[in-house]
């Protein structure tokens, strides 16, 4: 009986002994256990959303309008150009006036000579020359042309001169009207009306209708296009073309298609605004225009070996 009373003491120490250990644990384990997650709020209403988090990842997103500084109440009060306000209104005004002039809307004066040119042809060596240029704005212009023709050693056979006034009707292409006069046989004048400009695949267009002061009415279309071989070597074709609507025997023009010419001119640009070249063309009289060149001992046809120089300023 004594043995199992002490059997049953020790078995009760040993119990004692461990219930510290284990209430231990259990508050370690405690310790280290993931708090509980609470309960979701319910819903305040119609899909409304928690963005606590989502500032945190757009704290470096600019504000909305709403949050940004409003202009102060005095803004917009001042002068409509508050130049005006420093320096006043009338020289602030001229000022303008000087800066829009230097932007392109101020008069210029350029000058070319298109073709200034010695012709060799069948023993009658002759010359011709074809200059143009203008003065004025970008829109508004005043034109003046000359050209003529003649044999080294005797008169001039074709002289003329044109003054014109021209006005842009296309980004490419003016409307000129004025007088021509010529100096070669019979004293004319002429009234001039036409075009002068860039046609597509950028051929210079000049053409004009003209009536003289006896009523006849001719017309001419002239067209050339360069064609860039190099940065300074350029081939240019070129076509002439003049008509008459009747005869007129004093300047030794045919009714219909009075001349045509066609050539060809290769340059060098030495520099841009000066280049000799050299060329080849050929010219036709047809009808009446034909008739009369026969008349006057003329061929109603040639070939020229042209040598010149283009320049402009």
């Amino acid at each position: 009986m004594r043995r199992r009373v002490m059997r049953s003491l020790a078995l009760l120490g040993s119990a004692l002994a461990a219930a510290p250990v284990a209430a231990q644990d259990h508050s370690d384990h405690a310790q280290h256990a993931p708090a509980p997650v609470p309960a979701p709020s319910p819903d305040p209403g119609h899909g409304a959303m928690d963005h606590s988090s989502d500032q945190s990842g757009d704290a470096d997103v600019s504000p909305g309008p709403t949050m940004e500084t409003p202009p102060p109440p005095e803004a917009g009060s001042g002068p409509p150009r508050a130049a005006d306000a420093i320096w006043g209104a009338e020289t602030m005004a001229a000022e303008r006036h000087r800066e829009h002039a230097a932007h392109g809307d101020f008069p210029v004066l350029w000058v070319q000579a298109d073709r200034l040119e010695a012709r060799m042809q069948d023993g009658a060596d002759g010359f011709l020359w074809d200059v143009q240029g203008y003065y004025g704005g970008p829109t508004s212009r005043l034109w003046f042309k000359s050209e003529g023709e003649g044999t080294f050693g005797e008169e001039v056979e074709e002289a003329e001169v044109q003054v014109l006034w021209a006005r842009a009707i296309d980004p490419y292409w003016d409307l000129q009207v004025g007088l021509r006069q010529d100096f070669s046989g019979p004293a004319t004048t002429h009234a001039v009306i036409g075009v002068q400009g860039l046609a597509p695949y950028d051929f210079d267009v000049d053409a004009a209708l003209f009536v003289s002061h006896r009523g006849d009415v001719t017309a001419r279309i002239e067209a050339e296009i360069d064609q860039r071989i190099t940065q300074r070597l350029i081939l240019q074709p070129r076509a002439e073309l003049s008509v008459s609507a009747q005869d007129i025997p004093g300047l030794g023009i045919g009714a219909g298609l009075d001349r045509a010419e066609l050539g060809v001119r290769l340059r060098y640009e030495i520099v841009r605004e000066f280049a000799p070249y050299i060329g080849v063309e050929r010219s036709w009289r047809f009808g009446g225009s034909a008739g009369y060149a026969r008349a006057a001992g003329e061929a109603p046809h040639a070939t020229s070996v042209v040598a010149g120089v283009r320049f402009w300023f």
